[in-house]
């Protein structure tokens, strides 16, 4: 079991601590992939519309880095995959015997699309094709590596199998187009800038999963989605390509005050546009995701967001 930020051992003693009341913290990812200009869109609404509160967004290893962050209270607001959401929630997986009861939800904001991508003349056209070779899962404390670590798993293949790295996404771009890699796992929205601007340069394969891999995957993480990458999302790949996918989750914890995540949610979603012109995967961003793909129970703050606008709120979602 690979151990989480070491923090979260004290905070789960200790008690997590108050809440920032004037400067809010984002905790998002690498500046290559979604989380990053998406947390500054959402830094941008809640300097403008949520009185006394202003926010930044942090750079940081994203997911699992995002859950010990705000356990410690050294963010107020994450992104993070679902998976790694309800893991933390549960105690489960990476989290084991250190169980976050305090994760909840705000909001699910669009899915990740599992991208592997390798150059085109590597040799490698599918999943099966990488073992052997060396093969970037994404940051440590990410949320790529737990999704690339469950599909490969469950498809029989090992990290002993492959020559793994660890390496955000433009670190993973620029080893495929220096030749130090022979492929790498982006679990982000897409387009994504560091893919766009990697198949700028190199022509790029993006691996199409099967059916069966895919299913493999959804037995192991009913958290996986099967999506559809459509055609020309990236130079060099006309055609759509089947993929696995996962909601990306909005957390805070359940310290946070009820009129302050009642105000965050309220921002974002009465100015969504503004949202969507950060950057397209925010045009998923609607209470009926929020309602179908969250696996933890929301803020409730945010339920009386929801409930306001009219939205069925299951049981499964209140605290």
């Amino acid at each position: 079991m690979k151990p989480v930020h070491a923090a979260i051992a004290a905070v789960l003693v200790a008690g997590s601590p108050a809440v920032a009341q004037d400067q809010l913290s984002i905790a998002t990812g690498g500046t290559g992939g979604v989380y990053y200009p998406m947390g500054g869109g959402l830094a941008e609404l809640i300097n403008t519309h949520v009185e006394g509160y202003s926010a930044t967004a942090e750079v940081t290893g994203a997911s699992v880095e995002n859950m010990g962050l705000i356990a410690t209270g050294d963010a107020d607001i994450a992104f993070a995959l679902a998976d790694t959401v309800k893991q933390a929630y549960e105690g489960t997986d990476r989290f084991e015997d250190q169980q976050l009861e305090m994760i909840r939800g705000l909001a699910s904001v669009y899915a990740n699309m599992v991208h592997i991508v390798a150059l085109e003349g590597s040799g490698i056209t599918s999943l099966e094709d990488l073992r052997g070779k060396r093969v970037s899962v994404g940051a440590p404390g990410s949320g790529t590596e737990v999704n690339a670590e469950a599909i490969l798993s469950a498809n029989g293949i090992t990290y002993d199998d492959i020559d793994e790295q660890r390496l955000n996404f433009n670190e993973t771009a620029d080893a495929l187009a220096n030749g130090d890699i022979d492929a790498g796992f982006w679990s982000v929205g897409a387009p994504t800038s560091s893919i766009l601007n990697l198949a700028t340069t190199n022509d790029i394969v993006i691996l199409e999963l099967t059916d069966d891999q895919i299913a493999a995957a959804q037995a192991a993480d009913p958290t996986f989605a099967r999506l559809t990458l459509p055609g020309g999302t990236y130079e060099d790949a006309p055609d759509d390509i089947a993929i696995l996918g996962v909601p990306n989750v909005l957390v805070v914890s359940s310290e946070m005050s009820d009129d302050l995540a009642y105000g965050i949610t309220k921002a974002m979603f009465d100015n969504i546009a503004d949202l969507q012109a950060v950057h397209p995967a925010a045009n998923e961003t609607t209470v009926d995701f929020t309602m179908s793909a969250t696996p933890v129970p929301l803020h409730p703050g945010a339920i009386r967001y929801y409930e306001e606008a009219g939205a069925q709120v299951p049981d499964t979602l209140r605290p």
